[in-house]
This record gives structure tokens, sequence and C-alpha cells, in this order.
């Protein structure tokens, strides 16, 4: 039976580790917090699961809270210009449900789960010092853990990094008592973007205490809506949160005056650059280390690629280790399995990026187009889901255009 280490308790790591159990490996999973400290933890993210990486999930088994989280099944985009009015905006819907989990409910459960199948949990955090003599007891050491001093083993990779500092500032808080929007009741995303400030993403979510209501604030740094320096603690940020509304989505601002922060630690604040890594850790001349999710492609979370990606990097990982057999997971075979989920992750990755920096003209005419033709708007939205398809279309001014002109024709034809 071969044995398998995994450092870092995320989506990825956890996802990659249950699987595996339920092959039959010997896996052991370190986490630097136990199921409850998750729990009464502070919130770790804002992650819409889109219907692909929730199928990776289902098929696993690992859906524990289907049954309970909002069915989301659209996605708003409105465009303020000037800020405080709304340019134009529209909804595309798409073809399956997501849904959000607040990641203390999801990486607690897994965990319990992941030591109820037999696997070994280890609760200890990891240093680089502790990491050579741990991967001598496994024959493969993957990192999974995005933050601290373990992702220095990973080099950057330059030509897939354009940037080198953060491109947004980031809040976030979890609450109950959003009102619905009356036009479209039904649980969905939206997102308001205010150019050259930054954007606003709403969505429905589950967390300790049932459903709720996720807003993340995205700051184009020394921009008015980067005012969260000071950490305020989750009233205070509600009534900064309102404020801002106030001044720059009035149509948001009516739908929470009645909200309230669903627990003591329902805040978070920070920012990162949006970065790709290569995926080998070597920790000496015979022994390297696999990274991956947040580890060897962290973007930024405007398009909400992060916990999908991390899904996909998982059953990737899941199908290379499963066709090695009994062959050593030498550094070949570790660049050869990055390189397969970057396959995917090349498109969300791409596709984020752009949408960090001014919008090109084009993606301004899809924009606009979207907002009066439901093709376009649905297309759109589609791909959030499949990031690959917008290589066909958005990513390139030509084939927009093209794609844009041919929408027109078939609209206007009798």
């Amino acid at each position: 039976m071969r044995r398998i280490l995994i450092v870092g308790a995320g989506q990825g790591g956890l996802q990659l580790g249950l699987s595996l159990l339920d092959e039959g490996y010997d896996v052991t999973m370190m986490s630097a917090r136990t199921p409850e400290e998750i729990r009464a933890g502070r919130v770790m993210s804002t992650q819409c699961m889109f219907a692909p990486a929730l199928h990776l999930e289902r098929d696993r088994g690992l859906n524990l809270w289907e049954e309970v989280a909002p069915q989301i099944v659209a996605q708003r985009l409105t465009v303020s210009d000037p800020p405080g009015t709304a340019a134009f905006g529209f909804v595309g819907r798409w073809d399956e449900y997501g849904q959000s989990v607040d990641q203390r409910v999801k990486m607690a459960g897994w965990l319990e789960l992941f030591e109820s199948k037999g696997g070994n949990a280890v609760y200890h955090s990891v240093m680089t010092s502790d990491l050579e003599g741990l991967s001598a007891l496994y024959d493969l050491t993957i990192i999974a853990a995005g933050k601290g001093e373990l992702v220095d083993l990973f080099d950057r990779d330059p030509s897939r990094s354009p940037y080198d500092r953060p491109q947004r500032m980031l809040s976030c808080i979890y609450l109950h008592g959003m009102t619905p929007m009356p036009e479209y009741p039904e649980p969905h995303v939206r997102i308001s973007a205010f150019p050259g400030i930054g954007e606003l993403l709403y969505m429905p979510g589950y967390t300790n205490s049932g459903p709720c209501d996720i807003v993340l604030w995205e700051a184009i740094p020394d921009g008015p809506l980067d005012c969260w320096q000071d950490r305020p603690n989750p009233q205070a940020h509600l009534e900064r949160m309102l404020d801002l509304m106030r001044r720059y989505a009035p149509w948001e601002h009516e739908r929470f005056v009645d909200a309230e922060p669903t627990d003591a630690r329902c805040v978070l604040y920070g920012g990162y650059a949006p970065v790709v890594r290569r995926p080998v850790g070597r920790l000496s001349e015979t022994a390297s280390v696999l990274g991956m999710a947040d580890v060897v492609v962290a973007n930024d979370p405007v398009t909400g690629q992060g916990s999908n990606n991390a899904a996909r990097c998982a059953d990737v990982y899941l199908r290379s280790i499963l066709d090695r057999g009994d062959r050593p997971f030498d550094r070949d075979w570790m660049q050869q399995t990055f390189d397969a989920y970057w396959a995917h992750a090349q498109y969300g990755t791409a596709y984020t990026n752009m949408m960090l920096g001014p919008l090109p003209e084009h993606v301004q005419r899809v924009l606009a187009t979207a907002a009066q033709n439901p093709t376009v708007a649905r297309r759109f939205a589609m791909g959030y889901t499949d990031p690959a398809d917008f290589r066909h279309w958005i990513m390139d001014a030509d084939k927009a255009d093209a794609y844009l002109a041919s929408v027109a024709a078939d609209t206007s034809a009798p």
C-alpha cells in the first residue's frame, strides 16, 4: 500500500486525501487546526463552487451539504458609471446550479470524515525544516497549504505571473438577513463593477448557523474602496459596508439594511499578488515535494475560480497518482502531473488576470452587448463555470467581434 502525505487541509488537499483513502492508499493529512478549531475560527474565503466542481465532489461522495446549501442559479453583472449610478446590467443563467459552503463548515466536516474513514490526521503545523525527514517516510509528499513559509519552496514562474503585487485589497463579511431582489428572487451571484475603483461581489452561502449572505469588496489599492486597513469588527464592518453601498451601489444598499453578522469571526481582510509557481519543491538532491491548488496557482477571487481550481487540481492529481501504479513519484512525474492541471487552470488564470486590469475595449463591447442580448449574457455567465470557452471569444478582440457579429446576424435574421 502506497503511503501519501498531504500537508494542508483545504479544498484541494482534503478532496484528494479522501479520494485516495477510497482507492486504498495509506494517507496522512497534516492540518494546523482541529475540526473544532476550524469551526470556531475566522472565515477563510469566499467560494462559489460551479457545477463542474460540484460534480467532482458528488462523484466522490463529498457533497455533504448539497441538500441544505442554497442552489445558486445565475450570475448578475451591473456596471457603474459614474459611481452610484448603474450604467447597464444583465443576468446570465447557468445550466446547472452552483453552491457556496463556508470552508469552516466544509473543512471541519471533511476532516472528521477523513478520520472516520481510517485516515491518519495529524494536527500540527509543519515547518520547511521538518519536511525532508517527513517526506522520507512516504512515497509522495504533497503541499496543499497555500499560505505560510512552505510556499517559499516553490519558485514563482514569471512567464505566467504578470503581477508582482496585489491588484485588489479584499474585505469579506458573512451576514444573515439580506432581502432578495424582487425582480429576481432566486439565489444568484451579483457583481457590481466600478471601473477604476474595484468590485462588489455578493453570493448566497451556507455557514455554521445555516443559509447566509456573503459580501466581498475588491478594492483597487489606494482607491476609495481600499479603506479596511484597520480591520474593523463585524458590526463596524457592516456599518462601513452600508455606507459604501449607499454611495457606490445604492441598488445593493436597500437589500442589506436589515442584515446582521453571522458570528463574531465572520470577517476577513487581506490581499495577495496573483501568482503561478513551479510545482516541484526541492528539499535536497534526492527529495522533492509536489505543490497543489493555491500553492501553485493562486488567482485573485474576482472571478471566483479558486475553489473550483482546487477541486479540479485534486481530481487531476488523483488520476495521475492512480495511473502511476507502483512506479516512483519522481520529479518528471510531478511536473507532468502539474502540466495536466495547468492545461485547465491556464484559462481561468488568463481571464482573471485580464479582468484585474483596465477592461479592453472589446470586453467592454461584449458586456454592453450582453445587456441587450440574452445569448451573449448566458455565454458570459457560463464562461465562469468553464473558463476554457473564453479563449474562443472574449480573450481575443478579433474573435470577440466576430462572435458579436454572428450573434447580431442571428438576431436580425427573419
